[in-house]
């Protein structure tokens, strides 16, 4: 008996260092490596070099070269509304008669695109065409830094530094600085879409946000669970929850949220969604777990809405039927409300 107790030491040692070895390799790969975690650059493989451009879609666009505050170059594609496009799929707008091309850009919004965590810019281009062709919007295509052909490697503060440098682009365009600027998100762009808009509360109109998330140390435990218990390490906060709240009543949001997202729980559309309502004055508590909200909007006078899909996964919401249909009626309720404040002698975006 006595022979075997140093085994069961050993084995208690063994276990012990065992343990303290894992934990070691779980806080070093939160805490150091998390970055290629959250910002998957180089995946699908390719994408690091293999961009496609608008043209391969049918589009023309200006190849742009952003340069953040911190001195990273940004690989982005403008697409600025011309009155005549020869696509025949191309919805007309009424009004137009009599503007040149630049006037016309001029009284179109412009969405600012920010994508998510995987691919690039180039793999999002079928849906910045819908925005052009469709609802006849500029666009800007962002690409974070590492990530397509931008210089750097993505973290929070980066990114927060790239998207600024786009909206600060869009406000000092000739063209394009009196037009709307809305800001659609999907997945991680969503918390940069709330991050910038809340830094910037007077020159965003509105917010179209995709899946996205509370913040990123609440999405560890059930995006990565093996990481749960060390999710207080995660320095990457994109904590949408505390940013929301600073965006202005004036700025309605549009969120679109695939029920079966294996990525981002429908909680954390719901979490975001209970802010815009607070914020809003809504009394009624928002939909829960096992009751589909459909389309949801927000106290009367508001053109927030919030809008689920029962069959939509992470990456398959924007194929969605009803999907583009929510953008497009979004829009036009922002431009109607643009449209009446400007007869009635309002500044259209206050």
């Amino acid at each position: 008996m006595s022979s075997f107790l140093p085994s069961l030491q050993s084995l208690a040692k063994g276990a012990a260092a065992t343990a303290a070895g894992l934990s070691t390799v779980g806080f070093s790969l939160l805490y150091y490596g998390q970055n290629y975690l959250i910002y998957p650059s180089a995946f699908p493989p390719g994408s690091r070099t293999e961009v496609p451009t608008p043209d391969q879609f049918g589009l023309s666009y200006e190849k742009l070269e952003l340069v953040a505050q911190d001195g990273v170059k940004l690989h982005c594609y403008l697409l600025q509304q011309t009155k005549d496009l020869p696509q025949p799929e191309t919805v007309a707008v009424l009004g137009a008669e009599g503007m040149d091309d630049n006037e016309f850009a001029a009284s179109r919004p412009t969405v600012i695109m920010f994508h998510g965590n995987g691919g690039n810019l180039g793999h999002r281009i079928p849906l910045a065409r819908i925005f052009y062709l469709k609802m006849r919007c500029n666009v800007l295509m962002m690409c974070y830094r590492g990530y397509g052909l931008s210089e750097g490697s993505p973290c929070e503060k980066g990114i927060k530094m790239d998207s600024q440098a786009g909206l600060d682009y869009v406000t000092s365009h000739p063209a394009l600085s009196t037009t709307p600027v809305i800001l659609y998100g999907q997945s991680i762009g969503g918390a940069v879409s709330i991050d910038l808009a809340s830094r910037n509360p007077l020159a965003v109109r509105a917010l179209i946000l995709e899946n996205t998330f509370l913040s990123l140390p609440r999405l560890v435990p059930t995006a990565l669970p093996v990481l749960g218990p060390f999710a207080f390490l995660c320095h990457q906060k994109w904590d949408s929850a505390a940013k929301l709240p600073l965006v202005p009543r004036r700025v309605p949001l549009l969120m679109l949220s695939g029920v079966l997202d294996e990525v981002v729980p429908r909680e954390h559309m719901l979490g975001l969604w209970e802010l815009v309502r607070r914020r809003e004055g809504a009394d009624e508590a928002s939909p829960t777990k096992g009751e589909p909200a459909g389309a949801c909007p927000a106290p009367e006078g508001s053109l927030s809405r919030y809008v689920e899909f029962g069959n939509g996964t992470h990456n398959d919401t924007c194929v969605q039927p009803g999907y583009w249909a929510s953008i497009a009626e979004f829009i036009q309720a922002i431009e109607q409300e643009d449209a009446r404040k400007a007869g009635e002698g309002q500044a259209p975006h206050l």
